[in-house]
């Protein structure tokens, strides 16, 4: 492959570079739109085939409504509830409602004189609009909302919440987030990339081949939204990692590029050399990340195999620009590519590769001090990691949005003087005959006897074999008390059979649904690491010690993360404040996200030590010569990463906060502490057992393993007797 990839950058540079422009172009146009043909919202975290989901089908099966609460209008005039003016209003809400064919019944204190509509203080009162169940009725809903939304736009007394309310508004939050995030990143990360690359026209190309890398992952991602729907959220996910990685394949392949050059002016040689040895450890780092998203197909939920396509392709995208495009850019450009440097710096890039400098001096220090440097590393990670030990989950909710929303305020406003908030009713669904009112009277009295329950409706019959009870609990919905009273009625014996649904009940089946299929998902994801770094390395014992260095750096993550998002140490600085738990799904996203990125950073730090060693450079020389050599590319890259995926963090939408405060920060932790201190002290004290393996495994890498040409190996050895 390396051969071919040679041939069509180096002799049909400028053919692959026309091809690159015809197929962005035509990304741009047939891809682009993807960002508004998706949708996103609670549908994207429910748990198909769950009892939650079933409960929910059977409601709308036997009342013809859809069983999400609906859009709840909260009325404030500042007048009494029940006093005209007050009335007035929510009339007008109700005839908007009544008027629109998306909804099935609508619900108001005029109407239906439920006191449970009307706030404690008597002060505000609801509209409740509940939706037409329908096939493909997820457009209409939204649709509905943004009319609605619309039309009260200009109402100071009427704010709108609910379920598809909410699910409008993180939308658009993360449309607009995403969009303020890039104009954000890019300056930065183009005065970064000039640092670094010391030249005009090369610092432009990490972008230019981002910009390529992204428009193609969206067109893969149009392409298979036409066959099953993807989360609109997965659109950061593509933006952030395709930026990153094209950064992270840019730097390796420029640096080596050069260092090439340096030591001989024939550019086509330069490229050959550069996609054997830069090209293969590209390669694999793509394997890795390809296969921690890939695990993510074994979840049920929408969020989550959206997030699987959208890395998978990113990572695919990224290799192939990175190895076909790239090259062909370097073949053209030749030494021009540092034309725009200044003068010092240009002399400075002329020179061939040199092992004086800190990195170098770095490596002999960990390495003479290496049982040390392992435990105070080790232990730093550990510490970082101790408030996971306490972690609470919940889900997507008002409670994600910023204040400002309107789902947000009437969510808050339910909860502080409302009798109960009709979002977090849990509803019981049985099947049973038209005569077995008293049976579920007494089940009714059992439910309501609950803990967790503050009250129970007596059983309504929905159609000739359907009634429904609906229980509020105690505490706030996603909360352990109210999770718990879902389960205490699950629990309960009942007439026929039994389903339950509402938020809390959606919840359960969420968290259960992650904990059943986490194990699959990580035993994907380590094999195929192991499996990658094996084939690489031909060592068994470097892959082991990888994944006990990315459990190390996920666990600093997630304890970090705790702090801030549940406990609110240092929340302020993201602009938002405790809350008193993390998303159900960061967790699972992340563990394949920080461990396919961790890995990544490995196998660029592994590939130059196994160069040098192979090249005949004793085991501590070709420890320093990896780590030296690539230190300041890795850093670099971690830094253009960090700045890529932590502009998420600016979002308004918390759980996108997580994510970009996540994946930044394994990075970084994983290309300082791990990689600069835990990699080489570990690797100076297991010495030549580093490169162990069983003979079966051996004769495997020796079949299938891929090589390339490094160092001579007295110039391995006199490089490290330099430093030395």
């Amino acid at each position: 492959m390396t051969n071919l990839l040679t041939r069509l950058a180096t002799r049909h540079a400028r053919a692959v570079l026309l091809a690159a422009l015809a197929a962005a172009v035509l990304a741009v146009l047939a891809g682009a739109p993807v960002a508004s043909r998706l949708t996103g919202g609670n549908p994207d975290f429910v748990t198909p085939g769950s009892g939650s989901v079933r409960a929910d089908h059977r409601i709308e099966q036997a009342t013809g409504v859809h069983g999400d609460g609906g859009v709840i209008a909260l009325v404030d005039t500042g007048a009494p509830a029940t006093g005209p003016r007050t009335q007035r209003e929510a009339a007008k809400v109700a005839a908007l409602m009544d008027a629109d064919p998306a909804f099935a019944s609508v619900r108001s204190y005029a109407r239906t004189h439920d006191r449970a509509l009307l706030s404690k203080d008597g002060r505000q009162t609801l509209v409740i609009g509940e939706f037409s169940a329908r096939p493909g009725a997820a457009a209409h809903y939204q649709a509905a909302v943004r009319r609605l939304l619309h039309a009260t736009a200009g109402d100071p007394h009427v704010r709108l919440g609910g379920s598809e309310v909410v699910g409008n508004q993180v939308v658009r939050t993360v449309q607009h987030d995403l969009e303020r995030a890039e104009l954000a990143a890019f300056p930065v990360l183009f005065v970064l990339s000039l640092w670094i690359f010391r030249s005009l026209v090369a610092s432009a190309l990490p972008l230019l081949i981002g910009g390529l890398n992204v428009v193609l992952t969206l067109l893969g991602m149009r392409i298979v939204d036409s066959f099953t729907p993807l989360s609109v959220f997965s659109l950061n996910l593509v933006t952030a990692l395709g930026l990153g990685l094209a950064i992270d394949y840019s730097l390796l392949i420029v640096s080596r590029f050069r260092t090439e050059l340096a030591a001989d002016p024939d550019v086509p040689r330069a490229v050959a050399v550069t996609l054997r040895t830069a090209g293969r450890t590209i390669l694999f780092s793509s394997l890795t990340v390809s296969a921690a998203m890939a695990a993510l197909f074994v979840f049920r939920q929408r969020f989550l195999y959206s997030m699987a396509v959208g890395g998978l392709l990113v990572a695919l995208s990224a290799l192939l620009v990175a190895l076909l495009v790239l090259p062909a850019l370097l073949r053209v450009l030749g030494r021009h590519l540092d034309f725009l440097a200044p003068g010092r710096l240009h002399r400075a890039l002329e020179k061939p590769e040199s092992t004086d400098g800190g990195w170098f001096a770095l490596a002999r220090g960990v390495m003479r001090h290496a049982v040390l440097v392992a435990a105070g590393a080790s232990a730093f990670l550990v510490v970082l990691a101790l408030p996971f030990a306490r972690v609470a989950f919940t889900t997507v909710g008002p409670g994600s949005l910023p204040s400002t929303a309107s789902s947000r305020a009437v969510d808050d406003t339910l909860r502080a003087r409302f009798p109960a908030d009709p979002l977090e009713t849990v509803t019981v669904v049985v099947t049973a005959g038209p005569d077995a009112g008293p049976r579920l009277a007494a089940l009714r009295d059992r439910v309501a006897a609950l803990p967790g329950a503050a009250a129970a409706s007596a059983p309504q019959r929905l159609d000739g074999g359907t009634w429904l009870i609906r229980a509020v609990p105690r505490e706030p919905g996603l909360s352990g008390a109210s999770r718990r009273l879902v389960e205490d009625i699950r629990a309960l014996p009942a007439p026929g059979g039994m389903l339950v649904g509402g938020q809390s009940a959606t919840f359960v089946d969420l968290r259960g649904s992650l904990l059943a299929r986490l194990p699959l998902a990580a035993a994907i994801v380590f094999l195929t690491s192991m499996l990658v770094l094996l084939l690489m390395t031909g060592s068994v014992v470097l892959p082991l010690k990888a994944v006990v260095m990315n459990v190390l750096t996920l666990g600093a993550t997630f304890g970090v993360l705790t702090a801030v998002f549940q406990h609110g140490h240092g929340a302020g600085l993201f602009g938002t404040t405790g809350q008193g738990a993390l998303d159900a799904t960061q967790p699972v996203l992340l563990f394949a996200m920080v461990f396919g990125l961790s890995t990544d950073y490995g196998v660029f730090l592994l590939a130059r030590i196994k160069e040098a060693r192979d090249a005949g450079a004793g085991e501590r020389e070709a420890v320093a010569l990896g780590l030296g050599r690539t230190g300041r590319v890795v850093t670099a890259a971690a830094l253009l990463f960090c700045v890529a995926l932590g502009a998420l963090a600016t979002s308004r939408i918390v759980f996108i906060k997580e994510l970009g405060l996540g994946t930044a920060l394994g990075v970084l932790l994983d290309a300082t502490v791990v990689r600069a201190l835990l990699v080489p002290s570990l690797m100076a004290l297991l010495g030549r057992w580093n490169w162990w393996a069983p003979a079966p495994l051996s004769r495997l890498h020796a079949r299938f393993g891929l090589g390339e040409g490094g160092l001579p190996a007295e110039s391995a050895r006199s490089e490290y007797a330099r430093t030395g």
